[in-house]
């Protein structure tokens, strides 16, 4: 059955500076395949706006609002007559937006959070621009990035009626390896944060300066102009995500490091993990609960708790055993994590809700 879907979130048109857009086009690619019509509505912010790298999907339909009263004025009908209708999480004014599209009465409301550890702790501190914890109830289904027990806890301590895992995903027709030469020893792509900068340092800054004779590569924006980086960690400010596959494939490892809510939560697998492992690029990673049963340490990924593990990969693993590595996380990423395999995941859920609310 072809599903009639409208998604309210946060950025399809621009990869700038979030993971969202390009968890939303694996996604929404999968859901095309699979022949499904998805309705895009993206908040119209400057900082989006002069950093468009998707300005017109071929894949979904995109259209950009201006302000809440346009979801509830121009778009009230598509929405009222949609299957379903998605509201993802980190969405401007998103309290507001929820308020506004759940008094419209649509067939059937979900949430997509792609930030749930975050979103849990913004709750506890009793922030709610983006969701209030009176609004978790008001949704059929609350999707989830992080699966594990906190699908338990969205159900018994916030009153979530149906919690479901839908891990981000990759579309492995954009992430591939690509030919040439390795240029760096270890990369790291990502938006600068706080919580994971800690993590940064320890586990690709203070490896390079214990092994100056290598090439190391940090690519992201906002990294603040204090940081000490040495000389021989290349900068790149932003990079698009045409460039990802390049880039991954230029690395003999790349580096992925998780935000702290997400390491307490666990189940927590980021979009990057799984684009880099789809171009068959060794990942080395922090540690938190559920990656083994994603990627098996020592057979699928590294798990680095220190400078010296991390050291000990670029030094004394071969290029045999290094090549095996990727390439079985290749293989798991494509068997259970593209885009197409995690729009079938909600397309059932949606259908299966739709069923019982009959």
């Amino acid at each position: 059955m072809s599903l009639d879907i409208v998604i309210i979130g946060l950025a399809l048109s621009s990869s700038w500076g979030n993971g969202h857009a390009t968890t939303y086009r694996a996604l929404l690619r999968g859901l095309a395949a699979e022949g499904h019509r998805t309705l895009f509505l993206e908040r119209d912010v400057p900082w989006y706006a002069e950093n468009r790298d998707l300005p017109a999907p071929d894949f979904c339909r995109l259209e950009l609002y201006g302000a809440v009263s346009d979801l509830t004025g121009r778009w009230a009908e598509r929405i009222r007559r949609a299957d379903a209708v998605i509201i993802g999480s980190y969405v401007p004014e998103g309290r507001e937006v929820i308020d506004a599209v759940a008094a419209l009465r649509p067939r059937l409301l979900a949430f997509y959070d792609i930030d749930t550890p975050v979103t849990m702790g913004l709750l506890d501190e009793g922030r709610d621009e983006f969701l209030a914890a009176r609004q978790v109830p008001l949704f059929d289904l609350y999707f989830s990035f992080s699966g594990g027990e906190v699908l338990d806890h969205l159900e018994q301590a916030r009153g979530a009626r149906a919690a479901r895992a839908l891990y981000c995903s990759v579309d492995p027709e954009h992430y591939q390896p690509l030919p040439g030469e390795p240029r760096w020893d270890l990369g790291y792509l990502g938006t600068y944060s706080p919580d994971r900068q800690p993590t940064l340092e320890a586990l690709l800054l203070e490896p390079a300066r214990r092994l100056p004779d290598r090439r190391f590569v940090v690519a992201g924006p906002s990294y603040p102009a204090d940081i000490d980086w040495p000389a021989n960690v290349e900068r790149i400010e932003h990079l698009a995500p045409a460039d990802h596959a390049a880039f991954y494939s230029r690395q003999r490892f790349t580096l992925n490091v998780t935000r702290a809510a997400m390491i307490r939560m666990g189940w927590s697998p980021s979009v990057r993990l799984f684009e880099a492992a789809a171009c068959a690029t060794p990942v080395i990673s922090d540690h938190w609960r559920g990656l083994d049963e994603l990627l098996p340490d020592g057979e699928a990924i590294l798990i680095a708790r220190g400078p010296e593990d991390v050291v000990r990969a670029l030094t004394d693993l071969g290029d045999e055993a290094r090549v095996a590595l990727g390439r079985a996380a290749q293989r798991r990423v494509l068997a259970r994590h593209t885009g197409r395999a995690r729009a079938r995941d909600l397309a059932e859920a949606l259908q299966r809700q739709a069923r019982a609310a009959a």
